[in-house]
């Protein structure tokens, strides 16, 4: 087993750097995929967000160049999405998933007393591979009001009102109002965003969740409302674990984004049993809990590239001979783990663990599990076949593929065989 440094797999929470904070929340961005390892070659026009606000504040409006999946991992939000001729209010909570298309001017307020509202944005830029940007409509300090971008003319022109009046009401009154609270705070914090998250009182909250929907618990599925992690059955489910997804088949939000989302609950104690997927490259986020994972790759699958400094020989029978090297690290809240396609990969829960994937290449993705008494590809091995594969007899196999009863998720004590 490698430390982190050494493992491209993990991504430990200390990878996110952030992008606005203040006392109201904050924005991170997890570092590129691509920038830690060349198997993550495909990743890299996807990026990963977490969002947090405390309770009774509100990320006023912006839009990016970029889609966005959003997941809210706890707490409550209002979403409004604005069109160019309407706009819709949703209420949010735990699981509930919706796409926010890119250039879609949204906000999002914390609409509970007491718990922080926390969210995982997987984002797809549509303009720079893996680079978004974000044009705020109120501007801050840092970054002004896209609209100040304009000259006086055009302004006038398109408000058909003095530019000096426009600066009053559209421009200028953030500006003065983030000068008071740069007189507040002190110079080590100059390169926050101020003004992006902002307190918002209960009764402007009353008044934006007056016509908010709330995610259809229904599995009817919609082009623009959210749906939850949580509203089909799951996939698989025992008394170890539960895991639920939702497929672009099943959701037409997810479709031409080719992603599939899914949650995953392993009890503590539990083994959600090694499996790998045939196309998917799954990003995963641990939202709680703690455990370890163990992954199965080949040798020097961390490297940039092939190091030169290895002798001659070893460089050519690297060639040949791909050498089996496993992967593992702690997971702890926060943190990030990438399972590439075609990888096996076992995840192991030392207290109740619960975790956020989102899959790429979603589309005709197979997961064969190695273990467990259903849909365990192994077993499918014909017997001559067997025979020819494995040291043990094909009944030997047999017998030893049948000792596991459970299926998906199993405890992850070994057998204490008498």
């Amino acid at each position: 087993s490698r430390s982190d440094q050494e493992n491209p797999f993990i991504f430990k929470s200390n990878r996110f750097q952030t992008i606005y904070e203040n006392e109201n929340g904050h924005i991170r961005l997890l570092q590129r995929f691509d920038k830690r390892s060349k198997i993550f070659e495909n990743l890299q026009n996807y990026r990963l967000l977490e969002y947090k606000s405390k309770p009774h504040t509100i990320f006023l409006p912006q839009f990016t160049d970029a889609d966005f999946i959003l997941v809210v991992l706890s707490g409550k939000a209002i979403l409004t999405v604005l069109n160019s001729n309407d706009r819709n209010s949703f209420n949010l909570e735990r699981g509930d998933t919706i796409k926010l298309p890119a250039g879609t001017i949204a906000y999002l307020a914390n609409r509970d007393d007491n718990e922080d509202l926390r969210v995982l944005d997987l984002a797809i830029p549509v303009n720079r591979p893996g680079q978004l940007q974000s044009f705020l409509l109120s501007g801050t300090q840092n970054q002004p009001s896209f609209l100040s971008g304009f000259s006086k003319n055009i302004l006038e022109a398109a408000f058909n009102t003095e530019y000096e009046e426009i600066e009053k009401v559209l421009l200028e009154e953030q500006e003065q109002k983030s000068q008071h609270r740069r007189s507040l705070r002190d110079k080590r914090q100059e390169i926050t965003n101020e003004d992006v998250i902002v307190k918002v009182s209960r009764e402007q909250i009353e008044e934006l969740s007056k016509n908010a929907k709330s995610s259809s618990k229904k599995s009817v599925s919609s082009e623009s409302e959210p749906f939850n992690l949580r509203s089909r059955n799951p996939i698989y489910s025992n008394k170890f674990g539960k895991f639920f997804e939702i497929t672009p088949e099943k959701n037409p939000q997810l479709q031409d984004l080719d992603i599939f989302v899914n949650s995953v609950e392993i009890k503590e104690g539990s083994l959600l049993l090694p499996n790998y997927n045939s196309r998917a490259i799954v990003i995963v986020t641990v939202n709680e809990g703690k455990g370890d994972f163990e992954l199965v790759g080949q040798r020097n699958e961390n490297q940039q590239e092939q190091r030169e400094e290895n002798d001659e020989e070893e460089g050519q029978e690297e060639e040949t001979t791909k050498q089996v090297q496993r992967y593992r690290a702690r997971l702890s809240p926060g943190d990030v783990l990438v399972i590439p396609a075609g990888h096996p990969v076992a995840i192991n829960a030392s207290s109740d663990l619960n975790l956020i994937g989102f899959g790429i290449n979603a589309k005709n993705n197979q997961r064969n599990f190695l273990a467990g008494e259903e849909d365990n590809v192994i077993s499918q091995i014909q017997r001559p076949v067997k025979e020819l594969a494995f040291p043990g007899s094909s009944r030997e196999v047999d017998r030893l593929l049948t000792n596991q009863k459970q299926s998906h998720f199993a405890n992850a004590q070994p057998l204490q065989i008498e």
